[in-house]
Order: structure tokens, then sequence, then C-alpha cells
């Protein structure tokens, strides 16, 4: 743990981290420590220079049947990694494709290096993303960007993938790391319990309409503005000192 930033790092280079059952056990199993330790406020997740996740393990898939995908589901695991209250953001460098894409896909934000490369090229191989890909492409980059990304299989870059959204930094290839710690620690600076409500009410965006969102919104609004932190942040702003967030 870095200060109140917990560090998740993707370490299988034999299968360019490719997301093994047992991976994504151990990934699940490390963000949800993080999540409900109180002294971390915000996860980054991380691979190698040269590569994020390159996907499932596709030697482990090939020899599945519909009774073994229908019975030893991952998706709880996916479902568990997104039910995060802390916010999260994926560091990429090299290749982040199909769940590897759909894993920083689904964090709260993403940091990728320079030499970044995302895609869901499960078309090629006769299935479609499973962990959220043609959801959360469609919603950030659009129908026509995501019909065309998911129906071709086709890679894209770094730059490409902060035009369509999916991207909030382009770091260079080797402050990738440390540019999403940076972004990281600055979330980590903020209210911790305003940063969580505040992750609700966006999340609540994708999820609901608009009079339903701003309901939501409201409610988590005064849900802040009830904490000790509310108090301390006002009182530090009309003082002019730096405030000291507890959390609380």
């Amino acid at each position: 743990m870095d200060g109140h930033v917990g560090l998740c790092r993707l370490n299988r280079p034999e299968a360019r981290n490719a997301l093994s059952p047992d991976l994504m056990a151990e990934l699940v199993g490390a963000v949800e420590r993080f999540d409900a330790d109180p002294e971390v406020r915000c996860i980054v997740i991380a691979g190698s220079d040269e590569v994020f996740a390159a996907g499932a393990d596709i030697k482990a898939m090939s020899e599945r049947s519909l009774q073994d995908v229908l019975t030893h589901s991952t998706a709880a695991a996916w479902k568990r990694l997104w039910e995060c209250r802390t916010p999260t953001i994926a560091a990429v460098s090299g290749w982040a494709l199909g769940g590897g894409c759909e894993l920083a896909l689904g964090c709260d934000m993403v940091v990728a290096s320079e030499t970044a490369e995302f895609g869901q090229p499960e078309i090629t191989l006769g299935i479609i993303p499973g962990a959220g890909g043609t959801q959360r492409l469609a919603r950030a980059a659009g129908k026509h960007r995501a019909m065309e990304l998911v129906l071709t299989g086709r890679r894209f870059d770094a730059l490409e993938a902060q035009r369509m959204g999916l991207v909030n930094v382009v770091a260079r290839k080797r402050e990738w790391l440390e540019s999403a710690l940076e972004l990281a620690r600055r979330v980590a600076r903020r209210p911790p319990l305003a940063v969580r409500l505040a992750k609700q009410a966006v999340e609540s965006a994708d999820e609901t309409s608009l009079a339903a969102g701003l309901e939501q919104e409201r409610r988590l609004y005064e849900l802040a503005m009830a904490t000790e932190d509310r108090v301390e942040g006002m009182r530090a702003f009309l003082e002019k000192r730096k405030p000291e967030f507890r959390g609380r």
C-alpha cells in the first residue's frame, strides 16, 4: 500500500497475465481486502510494462463444454470486482485485450501508457465479450463505434481510446504507473465518505434513468451534508487552511 492507495499487480508473465480462474480469484480477494480497509481510499490495478492482461486463458477455455460454462461461470468473480465501493484506477501498459480490456473498462478511471493497446478480439474466436465489453463500450464510445470494435475485433491504441472517452490520461512509456498512482493519491486526499458517495452517484448515471439518477444524487448529497468531513471541509475553506478529513 502506498499511503492511502492500494496497488494490485497482475503477475502471470508466462501467460501474458491471462485472466485464469486462479488469477481472477487472487485479484478479487486483493481488491476486496483493500475495499474493507478504511485506510485505503483508492485502488490501482496494474500489469507489467509489456502487458496489462491479454484476455482470458484461451487454452483452458478451448476445452470447456457448455455445461462447464454454465456451472463454473466466472461471472460471480467479475460481479464481486464491480461491487467495490472504493474508487478503482486501471494502470494499463501494453496489451489490454478481451478480458483485459473489460477489466480496464470496468474500473472507474484508466491511465494508459503510450504503448497501451486495447481491443475486444473475442469475435475472431467465435465468441463475444462476456464481462461487460459490449455494454461499457457502447456507453462510453456510442453504439456505432462499439459495434465496429466488437464485430471486427480491431485493436486500438491509447490515444484513440482517450478520444473515445475510455482513457483519462495517456502517460509516457516509463511514467504510466507513477501517473496512475499520482491520480490515485489525488483521489485519496479527498474526504473518503464523500468520494464513495460521489462514485455511487456517477455510477447511477449509467444504471438508471435521468429522473432516477437525479433522485439518487440528491439522496447521496444529503448524506454527504451530514458528515463531519463536510463541516471540516467548509470550515477549512473559510479559514483558508488545509482540511483534515477523517472519514466521518
